[in-house]
């Protein structure tokens, strides 16, 4: 732990400061002089905080924290209750006080530390926790607050979860890579292999250094040209593919991993779902409510409380049905209208929303006390809280006539249907946590001074905590099949002298430095015994457009869902299973919370007992996982059809992102919408960004952006595949392109005793690579096997793509041989059938080459495009008009000095059928061969064109 003792520093300030000397004497250790800070609404918090003061009555105050969690609800933030009580701001300058905080650390959830004042009799000790600080990167978002800085630069929480991005190379690229480091090794051994045949006579190594030029052409210079030029065609596509409008390509280098995809990690909050919750259904027991029984609820509230109201005089109108039905309600059976009113007003009273005003036109935020400038009126009220379900809840409350009009850290206000104002009393909020699934309030209405223990939270939890009932279970799972996230509501009826106990053991445990978390939940469960089930909700997260079948797309392509989100298990779960990222027919497996060796070793152990079953995880246990069976786990969770993890930090998305690449092997994609997904974007091998309620950070720091996420399917179903099918095609033909040329040459020399002669002059060799050759090998970039209907229909295909057929050693060697058949077939019928006219050998086999070429690119396209056609008698007709002004090249150099062109004789039919006959021979087997293949061995696609 870090013990820092804090000043206050405000510009301007002319409050006394203690010395230096004065704080080194008294803490014993060197002086640390932290800074307040000051912020209005809307400003970005630079540094971690501890939160000492704000101008809210309440004493706390909201943050929006959608670029460090990803998370777009409000989180609710207390200010230290020692600072806040001060009569005036600048009381904070003359109170001695040091705050006590436990050293920086990755978790963005959680914080321990101590906050004591020493000039008070005695002094007062307050405990902090996460609730009363303020992380960097948040934002104010009402009132303004002030507080004392703790960590800064690289020991903020945002810093400590963001990662360096790394430059991103293709898989085909490497594969390529290693392929021309082939063609190098065949280039040396080629020159070898010559100069040894010569028998390494006179000055050898000038010879091998002069073969090692000729056949330079066996390595791809044009390869990146070709390649690249590609790339950009593609995103070119992509852009402007009608389909899926609003794509943006950031990236020039990695189209074609879109197509080999094998994981793909995605965000929940903003990128599965719209982050919008909506209420769907209120279950009693014995009778349950839904969307267009709503207004049922809604009279029998209105008629309950004007009962209540005419029957007390309106002196009593916030009390509940007599305590005596309560007491004894296992025996008395409530009337339908006092369930449905207890269900109602638990609800609005059992949560962490706060209704918030906004401050007229032209009130300054800077105030000490903004609030009596604010418009109280039901119009200009919304509702904030940490998390979505529990701002749906008190919006279905306010529908159906019970309102939540304010609140503040120790009141609520309720209006009823008849307008009048009910007061309660905070007593004691228990917040919700991973561990409890639930959160819990206790409340004194002021009208009766009765107390009541309010408790809601996920039936997993509550099932032990209510009395027994029969119903509770079955409508859970019901609710859960519907995709709905339900919550089971109960109460206790607390007495005074009860509510003191409790009371004093709570203090006394929160003020513990020791398993502080275990000894208040231990006080808590002393209360949760036997409680009332009042009721069953239920609430809908409406998922993003056409998530479901998207998923199922991908499910069908082969590709593994992970879902990484910070949000609660219980969420993650629900979300899981309404998006189908989980079928309604898998078994789940909920790794339970591990913090040893020993009971991740047990937990791993059970899990690995289940087979095909969807794996869901937190955060907290993946660490422990990690840290000591990095490998076993890693293993039995490749296994999974899929993955959810919750309570995520960033740094933890890129770290799972990263290991699955170093376990498997596999390519990833990284997909999200917020900056808590920046560093898994980075670290992924194609990172895609949705454009979101949460910013553009993840899109701009994505390699592509979308606008939804069922453009995902489109993107790697089409465009993946045709950027990888193209991109192979076009890779291996213009290596196909250099062998070819140079076993011509290696069959030239061979023929002419081995001597180092070039057969094609500098401008033949350059007009080869370019203007004959470049416009038809370029349009394979428009070929496609399949259309896109048909990728999109058959998702099955994709999984052909990740096995990296297209592109392998065995296709490499394939091309290698047909480059040296045709080659040695140009060359020796060129020699063949000219012997009685040597001297025009060039003009022979290079003419020969040309159309030898250009009909290999036509048979390599498996879908012809009006501008592949264009290319391909654009390259035809420049070779033929370049003959009339080239002649002067088409010599065999030394061999054959002064040789030209002689126009009679290329026009002689002699000439024609003979070159055709050399093409013929060279192309006709392979043409012959693909067509035996179709048929007796058609690929997948072909069975689905035909």
């Amino acid at each position: 732990m870090n013990m820092v003792r804090c000043s206050l520093d405000l510009p301007g300030s002319s409050y006394p400061q203690p010395s230096a000397s004065q704080v080194a004497e008294t803490t014993g250790m060197p002086p640390h002089w932290l800074l307040f800070k000051l912020f209005v609404k809307n400003q970005r918090i630079p540094s971690d905080m501890v939160f000492l003061r704000t101008s809210e009555k309440a004493g706390s105050c909201f943050i929006r924290t959608d670029q460090l969690d990803g998370e777009t609800d409000w989180k609710l933030k207390v200010a230290v209750s020692c600072t806040q009580r001060l009569p005036a701001l600048g009381d904070l300058f003359s109170i001695s006080a040091y705050v006590y905080a436990q050293k920086p650390q990755l978790d963005i959830h959680s914080f321990e530390g101590t906050f004591t004042r020493e000039d008070s009799d005695p002094p007062i000790h307050e405990s902090l926790s996460i609730e009363n600080t303020l992380w960097a990167s948040t934002i104010v978002a009402s009132g303004t607050v002030i507080g004392v800085v703790i960590y800064t630069g690289k020991e903020t929480r945002s810093v400590m979860n963001t990662s360096s991005p790394k430059n991103k190379v293709g898989l085909l690229d490497l594969e390529l890579n290693r392929l021309t480091k082939a063609l190098f090794l065949a280039l040396v051994a080629l020159s070898v292999v010559m100069v040894t045949l010569q028998g390494f006579v006179g000055p050898w190594y000038r010879n091998l250094f002069r073969f090692l030029l000729l056949f330079s052409y066996i390595i791809p210079i044009s390869l990146r040209v070709n390649l690249d030029m590609g790339k950009a065609v593609y995103g070119w596509m992509m852009m402007k593919d009608e389909n899926i409008p609003g794509t943006v390509v950031r990236t020039s280098t990695i189209p074609e991993e879109l197509g080999r995809l094998v994981y793909l990690l995605t965000d929940k909050t903003g990128t599965l779902t719209q982050n919008e919750m909506v209420f769907k259904r209120l279950h009693l027991g014995t009778v349950s409510y839904g969307a267009d029984t709503m207004d049922e609820i809604q009279s029998h509230i209105r008629d309950s409380y004007s009962q209540m109201h005419s029957q007390a005089g309106g002196n009593s109108a916030g009390s509940t049905p007599p305590r005596k039905a309560q007491s004894s309600a296992p025996k008395v059976r409530k009337s339908v209208s006092s369930r449905i009113h207890e269900a109602v007003k638990a609800i609005v009273l059992c949560h962490n929303v706060t209704p918030v005003y906004e401050s007229r036109a032209g009130v300054s935020g800077e105030t000490e006390f903004a609030e009596a400038d604010q418009d109280f009126s039901d119009e200009n009220r919304t509702y904030q809280a940490s998390s979505p379900d529990e701002v749906a809840l008190v919006q279905w409350t306010e529908s159906v006539g019970l309102t939540l009009v304010s609140r503040d850290l120790t009141s609520m206000q309720l209006k009823t249907p008849g307008g009048q104002v009910l007061s309660f009393c905070i007593l004691q909020l228990f917040p919700f946590t991973s561990e409890s699934k639930r959160m819990g309030i206790i409340v004194r209405d002021e009208s009766t001074a009765e107390i009541t223990f309010y408790m809601k939270g996920a039936d997993v939890a509550m099932s032990t905590i209510v009395q027994y009932n029969d119903w509770l279970e079955e409508e859970c799972g019901n609710m859960a099949r519907e995709g709905l996230r339900t919550l089971v509501v109960a109460k206790k009826s607390l007495t005074e002298e009860q509510y003191q106990d409790f009371e004093s053991r709570y203090t006394q445990a929160k003020l513990s430095m020791h398993d502080r978390t275990l000894k208040v939940a231990a006080v808590i469960e002393s209360l949760e015994r036997e409680m009332e089930l009042l009721c069953l909700t239920g609430v809908e997260d409406q998922l993003q457009a056409d998530v479901r079948p998207t998923l199922e797309m991908l499910r069908n392509a082969g590709i593994k869902v992970w879902m990484l989100t910070g949000d609660k298990l219980e969420t993650a779960t629900c979300v899981a299973q309404s998006s189908r990222l989980v079928p309604r027919t898998q078994d789940t497996h909920i790794f339970r919370r591990v913090t040893s060796r020993g009971e991740a070793h047990l937990e791993l152990n059970a899990f690995r007992r289940k087979h095909d079953c969807a794996l869901v995880i937190s955060g907290e246990s993946l660490e422990v996982c990690l840290k000591y069976y990095e490998h076993e786990f890693m293993e039995l969770a490749c296994q999974c059809p899929a993955v959810v993890c919750c309570r995520c930090s960033p740094t933890q998305k890129a770290c799972i992102v990263t290991l699955l690449q170093q376990h498997t092997g596999r390519r990833t994609c990284a997909i999200g919408d917020g900056g808590n997904d920046v560093s898994m974007i980075q670290a992924a091998d194609c990172g895609i960004g949705i454009e979101g309620k949460e910013g553009r950070q993840a899109s701009l720091a994505a390699d592509f952006s979308v606008t939804q996420f069922r453009h995902i399917g489109r993107l790697l179903m089409v465009h993946g595949r045709n950027s990888y099918k193209r991109s192979a095609a076009l890779g291996q033909f213009v290596m196909h392109r250099g062998l070819i040329i140079s076993t011509m040459q290696a069959v030239f020399s061979s023929v002419f005793y081995f001597a180092s002669v070039p057969l094609y002059q500098g401008f033949l060799m350059v007009g080869y690579a370019t203007i004959y050759t470049m416009f038809p090998v370029f349009s394979l970039v428009l070929d496609q096997d399949v259309k896109p209907e048909m990728a999109m229909l058959y998702p099955e295909l994709y999984k052909d793509l990740t096995k990296g057929r297209s592109l392998s050693f065995k296709t490499f060697l394939i091309w290698v041989l047909i480059s040296i058949y045709q080659g040695g077939i140009l060359m020796y019928g060129a020699l063949v059938l000219f012997e009685s006219e040597f001297v025009h050998v060039v003009a022979i086999s290079f003419t020969a080459l040309v159309l030898t070429e250009l009909l290999m690119v036509a048979l390599t396209i498996r879908t012809w495009h009006w501008l592949m056609v264009v290319a391909e008698f654009l390259s035809l007709g420049c070779y033929v008009s370049s003959l009339a002004f080239l002649n002067e090249y088409f010599g065999i150099g030394r061999v054959s000095f002064g040789a030209f062109l002689d126009f009679t004789f290329i026009t002689t039919v002699t000439f024609l059928w003979k070159v055709s006959a050399i093409t013929v021979v060279s192309c006709l087997p392979l043409y012959v061969l693909k067509y035996l293949r179709r048929k007796l061995s058609p690929p997948s696609y072909c069975k689905l064109t035909s």
